[in-house]
Formats: structure tokens, sequence, C-alpha cells
């Protein structure tokens, strides 16, 4: 009897120490996700896998605002993205297929632009300059479009001449540029009648003494102000540890502590990453940078780093923005190193800082984040719409500032984002 009681004794202890060993083993590894695993995954998920590196930039929402010009009457979109259905569909197919076919671009005046503005065409309006390839990527391109990735424009417009088309690139500035292109003018026709042409105009279409035509020409101007909603701010870093383990940090970590204007330190190594109270997050990189993104090599094409930071900063934005996605405003590169802004935009309407910075910056050295800047944002929807001013009263008020563009935006003011008329 008691050599029985002895032999389970003995295997009630060799399952407890079992038990044990594998907790401890579990303890073990949960403990490294910290420091390993996460930032793996989320370089894998964010921008790590080559598939991710090679999709369409579609699938990165960009705000357009589009016009289409026929003989009788103009429509306008000025809450659109390039992921949106209206947009893919016919708008963004016929842009992907005059930028595709596009050859022996030649230099034009803004001029040349505007007067083609006023025919039978179909406008693009990008809201600041990016590359080609980038544009055609944001249309739903697989595959880069122009090698000629020093060549940008912020607005484009298709018109037809003859039996084809022409493509004009304009930068909003002095660098404009015309191409003939394969879409036929009766495919062009085709999408100007897929519309209803309205009352939508452009201020440059104003009477000589009206006030709109003190303003930038190309301001468009729908017949009917959109019926865009208000938000409420939320605290998007009510905790951070989700923050630290995405970028590689021990959240737990010891070399952690608040400076005395109120910002949190947090060192690994030779990484830091400093969060303010006004939720703006900064990330240095050490010698042996974490973050990476994917690219076929050392030096990531444009249309690469675009893709891999847009998914990288869309990673870690969607579980706290709400309302709000991040898209590209601007990329530019220098030798090795390519730097990229990012905005903040709901349903197609830019959100704007009072101060007109940016909501993120990212530089890639190679294809390493070296450095990250943020300005995390929580926006929630409320029943509450925005209430714009009348058309009349905004074109008075802004007429007060000759050569300014009038156009739709959302501001931050005392906890809440509603949409107002802007004039920049």
């Amino acid at each position: 009897m008691e050599e029985k009681r002895r032999s389970r004794r003995n295997f009630a202890q060799n399952i407890i120490i079992t038990l044990l060993s594998l907790s401890a083993v579990a303890l073990l590894m949960q403990t490294q996700l910290y420091s390993l695993d996460l930032p793996m995954r989320y370089d894998e998920s964010a921008a790590g896998s080559s598939q991710a590196a090679s999709a369409p930039l579609a699938a990165l929402a960009a705000p357009v605002r589009v016009a289409v010009t026929g003989t009788y009457g103009r429509y306008a979109s000025v809450a659109l993205t390039t992921a949106d259905d209206a947009f893919a569909e016919p708008l963004g197919r016929r842009l992907l297929e005059a930028l595709g076919s596009a050859r022996d671009y030649s230099a034009c005046s803004p001029q040349d632009f505007l007067r083609a503005l006023e025919e039978p065409s179909v406008y693009y309006d990008f809201l600041k300059p990016l590359p080609l390839s980038i544009l055609a990527g944001l249309a739903g391109g697989e595959e880069e479009v122009s090698p000629r990735e020093d060549l940008s424009a912020r607005r484009l417009l298709i018109v037809p001449q003859d039996s084809g088309t022409i493509l004009y690139l304009w930068d909003g500035e002095e660098a404009c540029f015309r191409a003939a292109t394969a879409v036929s003018a009766d495919s062009l026709g085709q999408v100007i009648g897929h519309y209803e042409l309205g009352g939508a105009s452009f201020a440059m279409d104003g009477p000589a003494d009206g006030p709109e035509r003190v303003l930038d020409p190309c301001s468009l101007l729908p017949a009917e102000a959109p019926d865009l909603p208000a938000f409420s701010s939320g605290d998007p870093l009510a905790s951070t540890d989700w923050l630290l383990s995405a970028l590689g940090f021990h959240p737990r970590s010891r070399t952690r502590h608040t400076e005395s204007n109120g910002t949190e330190l947090i060192m690994d190594g030779d990484r830091t990453i400093r969060i303010r109270p006004d939720n703006s997050v900064f990330y240095q990189s050490g010698q042996d940078p974490s973050l990476q993104i994917q690219a076929s090599g050392e030096l990531p094409t444009l249309r690469e780093a675009a893709l891999g930071a847009g998914s990288l900063l869309d990673g870690l934005l969607s579980p706290v923005s709400g309302e709000i996605q991040p898209y590209l405003q601007s990329i530019r590169r220098s030798g090795s190193v390519t730097v990229l802004r990012f905005g903040y935009q709901a349903g197609g309407v830019p959100v704007r800082f009072q101060d007109g910075g940016s909501a993120a910056e990212m530089t890639l050295t190679g294809t390493a984040v070296t450095a990250l800047t943020v300005r995390f944002r929580q926006y929630n929807l409320t029943e509450e719409p925005s209430m714009l001013l009348p058309l009349p009263q905004a074109l008075a008020v802004a007429a007060a500032s000759p050569g300014k563009e009038l156009s739709i935006g959302y501001v931050e003011r005392g906890g809440e984002c509603r949409a107002c008329w802007l004039s920049d």
C-alpha cells in the first residue's frame, strides 16, 4: 500500500514539475516577444513582405479633387479618395491609361493648362505634387509607369485633340508639361457622358468683377457644399505599451523617465522615443535600425518607399486613429536618404493643423527607418454636421486674400474637428 502511495506521489510531482517548466518557457517566450517577435511581425505585416512591396498604391487612399467638364456643364467632387469605387471606375482607369501611354513630354505654360481646362476634359487634383510613378500607383497601377521619377504633378488634365487626347501635368507652380496619350477622344467622351454635368465651377469661371476672380484660378467650387460630419477628439495614447512594442522597445523598459516639460523619454541602447503631452511621438534609430521597409534593392524606388512607409505608418495609426487615415503629401530624395511627409484625411477631405505642419514625417536611409515623427490623433464620428458657410459668404471672405486657393478642409478646435472653408 505504501509503495502505491509513493508511486502516485512521484507521478503527481513529475506532472507539477513539467507544468512549471512549461510555464517558465512560456514566460520567457512572452518576455522575448517584446524585444524580438513583435517588431518583426509588425514589419512583415506593415512593410516587410515582397507581396506588400509590389502591391498597388491604390491600397493607400489619398484625397483627390476631380472635375468633369462637358459642353454644357461641369461635375465636381471635393470629397473623394483614390480608394473609392467612384474614383476607380472610370476616373482612375482613364488616368492610369493616360499616364501609361504618355510619351515625349514637352514643356508648356500654366496658361496653356488653364486654357485647356475650359474645354471638355477630366481634371484631377492631388493637393500636392507627387512623382508620376506614385500617381499611377494611386490610380491602381501595378508597376511604375514612368522611369522619370523626377517628373511630378499636382494637377492633371486629359483633353481631347482630334481623335486622340493630350495629358497635361502641372505642379501648381511653374512646371507644366503635356504629352499625347493612347486614350482615344471617344473613350474620354464616354467618361464625360458618365456624369450628370451641373453647376460646379472653377474660380476662373466667375464674372470679371466677381470675388472669385481674385482667387487661385483652380479653386474648385462645387455647386453644393458636401455634407460633412463633425468629429470629437479622443486620447490616442492613453496607453503607450502597444506603441513601444510596435517600434521594437520593451514596454517595461527601466530607461524611461519624464522630462521637465512633460515629455516622456524611453531609451534602448542608442535608440530613443520621445512622447510629448500633445501626443506627438519622435523616434530615432540607433546604429542598427530595427524598422525596415521591403524593397527589391538596397535603395527603394520612390514607389517602394511610398508604399513601405505608408503601410508602416498606417499600421501604427489604425489601432487608435478612429475615422482618419494618413496619406502621402510629399516625397524627396537626396543620395540614399528619402524623406516622406504625410497628412491626415477623412473621407477625402484633408485635415489641417493650425501650424500648417504635417501629420507625420519619416526618414529612410536605404530601407531603414532612421527617424519618425507622428502627431497621433483620434477622431470619433459625432451626430453633428459641420456647418459650412454658404459659398457667397466664403468667397467674400476669401477675396480679402488675393491669389489664395479656396478649398474645404477639416480643422482642429477645442477638442473637436470640423470642416470649414480654407484660404491658402
